[in-house]
């Protein structure tokens, strides 16, 4: 089997529906309505029930474009697993050939980094994936928020919408994210690393 006919599982870290739609912690989601665009498809939803979907191929025209299923799992971010879980097994798709894609903490805004595997760093969605699929050694699209400032609580923080100022700057971090991933899917971890964790 060539390496453009495996399949890879592209996940959008999010909460559903649109009290959440413009919080911090719904990056991935942004991420994804992204490369479905450059996909050219509308999400539809999964016969699982559990997710909407975009299947088809990801990459730069006449390049080996390989198969991608763009998800965006229907559950809240703490129990994002069992969705994910379901998905991979319906694609059979192993773990390595998953990505997540979410917000970090730890990373300023307005920056990402990608990393094969890790620890899931209080981030519930990464928690949830591990559990569910019994291994952390999935591919992270890590996009940053920074901290909250003063003494703003992590959890009211990732659950507020950007301030104005990164609400300008948020559709070229989105923008990067994307190519990150079509790099990842298309060219491998170690080049991406080399051109997005700078």
């Amino acid at each position: 089997m060539s390496e453009t006919s495996e399949v890879w599982l592209v996940v959008g870290l999010g909460n559903p529906g649109p009290t959440y739609a413009g919080h911090r912690h719904n990056i991935g989601y942004l991420v994804n309505d992204e490369l479905a665009r450059r996909m050219g498809a509308p999400f539809r939803a999964h016969k699982t029930g559990r997710a909407d979907v975009v299947e088809g191929r990801l990459g730069a025209p006449g390049t080996p474009a390989p198969r991608v299923v763009l998800a965006r799992p229907r559950s809240y971010m703490n129990e994002v697993g069992g969705p994910v879980k379901a998905l991979a097994s319906f694609y059979k798709v192993a773990p390595a050939r998953i990505v997540a894609i979410h917000d970090e903490l730890d990373i300023a805004f307005d920056t990402m980094r990608v990393k094969l595997g890790g620890g899931d760093n209080g981030h519930n969605g990464l928690k949830s994936m591990r559990s569910s699929l019994g291994t952390g050694d999935f591919h992270r699209v890590r996009v940053g928020i920074g901290r909250p400032p003063g003494r703003q609580d992590v959890a009211d923080f990732v659950l507020s919408n950007y301030s104005t100022a990164e609400r300008k700057v948020l559709p070229f971090g989105v923008d990067l994210a994307a190519d990150a991933v079509e790099s990842l899917v298309t060219e491998g971890l170690e080049r991406t690393q080399q051109r997005f964790n700078s």
